[in-house]
């Protein structure tokens, strides 16, 4: 199936980054839950619940390559967990999961360390007595200090200003990397190699964090010691070693630099940018807030911090936050799969070889699957006695081969995060200052910068 190419080029001319991704949607409603586009190289969009179900879970292995794009090809060299393919990605994902298990992933020990970090973060908020400031790069500093102490075995205070620039170009280069100019770039790469313009910022941005990550390594070497691994770089290391006649595997320092840029930015980025939806949305429904400090108050209360072990007495809370996540949709697109093999869907052939988008939007607002998707509405998680209930729909991390390996990272940093936000203070917007839902989009979709003041409960 084919787009006439005047719409092909409606979607792409248009230089509103921040409208992008509901332009796909649009054409998902003219054209049905599966169509293709030509964009620079033949694409493939993937919509609605069943239809995503169907290609990345019952045929996962057909969909879990990832395309050759060349921004990302140029930066990157299709090295990593996330831009590698085969055997080599096979072989990195498995140690990365394994290695982040020992290190805590899911378990206790972990949880300890985030509630540190939560009373970190509680007590810099505190210290803003009230008065309007953004909390992006705050929030962004805590968040990320939990996967830098299991990637680099250490935490950055807020007060590190090097840290801070560092943190602003990983928003910034994600911020590029979904802009018009890499669209142009993944479009015409023979051109926009040769020609200076904003392009040249994601270069140079993501040069600079790669410059932090090597010198994180090139410390590690120097005072590493393989029979007390303190953390995936220590742990990489050992693996180097035991593994130098494995090349396939991919196991060199090349290969770890971008393997632990991989960990960094994402572990930084997805679920920093929750959180600030969440605190919005808090802003925006301020019944909701109340709800959820009330169910903090009765289960927890205020003589000790949120533990995983209250989730489960706590519905209403789980359900807000799932509802964040649906309703913050960071990653409207997905990250694009390839087809590893010829196949065909509902009717449709795909070549080996095709980019395939799998548009969560299209899941995550499925009118067929969620009561009323266009509305913020913890009510889509719980059942008629107030009970968490589970959606299949639910798919902020994506699913199958791909699904992102940081989920139980995530999802135990959300809870920890958001409870003990709204057990400490209550959010409101500044005086005069109405809080809007507008959003920035780049790889993932971000609220716009905003203010607001944290009053201590």
């Amino acid at each position: 199936m084919k787009l006439d190419i005047h719409k092909t080029r409606i979607l792409l001319d248009n230089d509103d980054d921040d409208d992008y991704f509901s332009q796909v949607n649009f054409l998902a409603d003219q054209y049905g839950d599966i169509f293709s586009l030509r964009v620079g190289q033949r694409a493939v969009f993937l919509n609605g619940y069943k239809l995503v179900k169907e290609a990345l879970v019952h045929d996962g292995d057909s969909f879990a390559d990832r395309p050759e794009i060349p921004l990302f090809v140029d930066i990157f060299k299709n090295k990593g967990l996330v831009g590698s393919n085969g055997y080599h990605w096979k072989q990195q994902r498995r140690f990365a999961l394994t290695t982040l298990r020992n290190f805590g992933l899911g378990k206790k020990n972990l949880e300890s360390s985030i509630l540190l970090e939560c009373r970190c973060l509680a007590e810099a908020i505190e210290s803003e007595q009230g008065r309007p400031f953004d909390p992006q790069f705050t929030i962004n500093n805590a968040v990320s200090n939990i996967i830098c102490s299991v990637v680099f075995g250490d935490r950055f205070e807020y007060s590190d200003s090097r840290f801070q620039d560092l943190l602003r170009l990983i928003d910034e280069a994600i911020f590029l990397d979904g802009s018009f100019w890499a669209h142009m770039y993944n479009m015409f790469p023979w051109v926009m190699r040769r020609i200076p313009g904003p392009h040249s910022n994601i270069f140079s941005h993501w040069e600079a964090v790669m410059s932090f990550v090597k010198s994180q390594i090139k410390q590690h070497k120097q005072d590493w010691d393989p029979s007390a691994p303190r953390d995936y770089i220590d742990c990489y290391l050992t693996e180097m070693k035991k593994c130098q006649e494995n090349v396939d595997g991919g196991f060199d320092e090349e290969t770890l630099v971008f393997c632990t840029l991989d960990l960094f930015a994402a572990g930084t980025e997805t679920t920093s940018t929750t959180l600030r939806w969440g605190l919005l949305y808090m802003i925006k429904y301020p019944e909701i807030q109340k709800k959820v400090q009330a169910e903090i108050d009765r289960v927890v209360g205020q003589g000790r911090p949120p533990s995983m072990a209250d989730r489960a007495k706590m519905p209403y809370t789980d359900a807000v936050i799932h509802e964040v996540q649906r309703f913050g949709n960071i990653v409207p697109l997905n990250i694009p799969r390839r087809t590893t093999r010829d196949i065909t869907l509902r009717g449709y052939f795909i070549p080996k070889g095709t980019l395939v988008t799998p548009n969560l939007t299209s899941v995550l607002f499925d009118k067929n699957e969620w009561e009323t998707p266009d509305t913020f509405n913890p009510g889509h998680f719980l059942d008629a006695d107030g009970k968490f209930m589970r959606r299949d729909a639910f798919m902020p991390f994506s699913a199958g081969k791909r699904v992102c390996l940081g989920e139980s990272l995530a999802r135990m940093e959300l809870f920890l995060f958001f409870t003990s936000f709204l057990q400490r203070f209550t959010f409101t917007a500044p005086p005069g200052e109405e809080p809007s839902l507008e959003f920035r989009m780049g790889t993932t979709l971000c609220p716009k910068p905003f203010r607001l003041c944290a009053v201590p409960r």
